[in-house]
């Protein structure tokens, strides 16, 4: 097809994408498309005009599909409202998911955290698909599609990683430059390494690399704020700034919006020089223009990361491909300073608003974007009498994040091979949750950061069960990896959770902690024999005691100290605890006696 043809689509799809997406999810009910008339809850979305006009533009253009995924050109996770595609032609506005529409049918891919929100803002034009996988999507657009016609999407809008372009009948549409006009933004620089050292550092590893790149391009906005320590506010709770960075071992080229560059940032960027530390500032819309220059010089190769590079520059170069640019490997690192600053993202709107009651589950997922670190805190209370089905539940929840946060493992553990000690307890009982169990964080940066693994240096842990119109439990901890000492090995690990928040003690089964852990790990600690569990949660208990408890004091919050005082409580005194640990340490004395006999 014409760049043409793609260009007024394009123009077409971001015009719609202007509009005010105004629907949050979160009611009882949800939609109902098996009636006649069909049931819709007030806060679902009628999408009938924006696919009605996005239809007629595919015809007049003959494309068969179109693929809207929920992301902006530098496949961010969170985005601005300008880029928002997906939630206004499909009314969803969960952070992950991918519509496609063709001129019969119109479906959504998500995932689990999102099933139920989905069928509470969407209407009975959509279909929801549950299975989020690449090929789920493609089977589907084989299926219904016929052979040899055209299936249209956006390529800054898809990474390389997404093997959907190797699919049939899919293929790229050819890349076009539409500029959109945007807000201004505050850019601030954040304290941190000098951005001179980080270049340098990356240089090293250009010069290192074997396949002899010769420049990286960094596309991730965090990438950039990160090599930079630049921040922004062009993606809401987020300090990004859109940008692109192209490195050699001799130029440095910015891409931004260089209108809102100051005098000030000019002179940080040193941007008025010409020398290998010097920052050249260029119009964001210039990458693609400018990548095609660089490329079309003799034996250059551009090092870049397939998660966050899109297919629209991609194509122009010859690349060194890898997963992840270099640049976030070494953002993930965390200096002490900054794990230091690690000791809230809920947004209530008028439609979604209701009042709560003390009869159901209350999930909060908290955080906050400081200039001394970023959270990410969840929780779930109960401020009634909870069914001993939530008490289980969350008491699984909590034993899958005591025993990642308790495990000790030797250096380079891949996070797939621990990643089911979280899931355990739920598997015991048949019961699971439909998402990864860890992610990174970043320092005043991006609160789910890029490498969403166990295996570098600091993850949230948040297992998690969802029971469908009834309740969700997730738990959410900071925690960061460190040395740990063993009696035979070095160079071990383990976590040190440094979120300091009580877990809802109504909430936790003593006797599930106790009697199915003692039996299979037992120690001996001060007071006696004891679940290695309940010992941790203990533990955790005494360090926010010690932490917290001085600070409230300086602040003057004694109402908040008496309240953290009675919910860090040990899980020493409690009974049915005591009952448990007495009968077993008694079975146990018969069982050694036995053997004694024996022997």
């Amino acid at each position: 097809m014409p760049s043409c043809g793609w260009l007024l689509l394009a123009l077409f799809v971001a015009a719609l994408t202007g509009n005010t997406i105004g629907v949050v999810a979160y009611e009882q009910t949800e939609r109902n498309c098996s009636l006649s008339p069909p049931y819709l809850p007030s806060t679902a979305v009628n999408t009938t005009l924006q696919l009605k006009k996005l239809q007629e533009q595919m015809l007049l253009l003959n494309i068969s599909a179109y693929i809207i995924p929920g992301t902006d050109a530098h496949l961010s996770e969170y985005i601005a409202p300008r880029d928002a595609r997906m939630a206004f032609m499909t009314g969803f506005t969960g952070s992950a998911g991918t519509a496609v529409v063709t001129q019969t049918k119109a479906a959504l891919w998500t995932d689990s955290r999102y099933w139920v929100q989905a069928e509470r803002q969407m209407d009975c034009n959509w279909e929801l698909e549950k299975d989020v996988s690449i090929s789920s999507i493609a089977e589907w657009l084989i299926s219904e599609v016929p052979s040899g016609d055209e299936i249209g999407f956006d390529p800054f809008l898809f990474s390389l990683s997404e093997s959907l372009f190797s699919i049939p009948p899919v293929s790229p549409a050819s890349s076009v430059n539409c500029h959109v006009d945007v807000n201004k933004i505050k850019m601030c620089v954040f304290a941190e390494r000098p951005w001179q050292k980080k270049v340098m550092q990356i240089r090293d590893q250009i010069r290192d690399n074997p396949y002899e790149p010769t420049a990286l391009l960094l596309s991730a906005l965090d990438e950039t704020a990160w090599l930079f320590n630049l921040r922004g506010n062009d993606i809401p709770y987020n300090p990004f700034f859109y940008s692109y960075t192209l490195l050699t071992m001799d130029e440095i080229w910015l891409f931004l919006h260089t209108d809102r560059m100051t005098d000030e940032l000019r002179v940080y960027l040193n941007a008025s020089c010409n020398g290998s530390l010097c920052v050249q500032l260029k119009s964001y819309d210039t990458v693609r223009d400018y990548l095609k220059k660089y490329v079309a010089q003799p034996r250059v190769k551009v090092w870049i990361g397939t998660e966050y590079t899109n297919y629209a520059l991609y194509e122009i170069i010859t690349p060194e491909v890898h997963r992840y640019s270099f640049s976030l490997y070494l953002l993930t690192i965390c200096s002490a300073a900054i794990i230091s600053c690690l000791f809230v993202f809920c947004s209530p709107s008028e439609e979604s608003s209701r009042r709560l009651t003390v009869d159901e589950m209350y999930l909060v997922d908290s955080g906050g974007q400081y200039l001394d670190g970023t959270t990410d805190i969840t929780r779930t209370v109960h401020w009634g009498t909870p069914t001993a089905m939530q008490k289980e539940a969350f008491t699984r929840v909590l034993m899958g994040n005591i025993e990642i946060s308790r495990t000790i493992f030797p250096s380079g553990t891949r996070g797939v091979n621990m990643e089911m000690l979280g899931r355990r307890a739920l598997w015991e009982v048949g019961l699971n949750y439909g998402h990864g169990t860890g992610h990174g964080v970043g320092n005043y940066f991006g609160v789910h950061e890029c490498m969403p693994s166990f295996y570098f240096p600091h993850i949230f842990q948040k297992p998690g069960y969802y029971k469908e119109n009834d309740f969700g439990i997730r738990i959410e901890d900071v925690a960061v990896i460190v040395p740990v000492h063993t009696k035979y090995g070095h160079n071990y690990l383990t976590f040190d959770t440094v979120s300091l928040v009580p877990y809802d003690r109504k909430l936790i089964d003593t006797s599930l902690l106790s009697s199915e852990q003692l039996c299979l790990f037992m120690t001996f600690i001060e007071s006696g024999l004891f679940s290695l569990q309940l010992h941790w949660l203990n533990k955790y208990y005494e360090t926010i005691r010690r932490l917290v408890g001085p600070e409230l004091d300086k602040q003057g919050l004694h109402e908040e100290k008496d309240w953290m005082l009675k919910h860090t409580e040990s899980f020493m005194m409690s009974g049915s605890s005591v009952s448990v640990c007495s009968s077993s340490l008694t079975f146990i004395a018969l069982a050694v006696a036995l053997l004694h006999n024996i022997i």
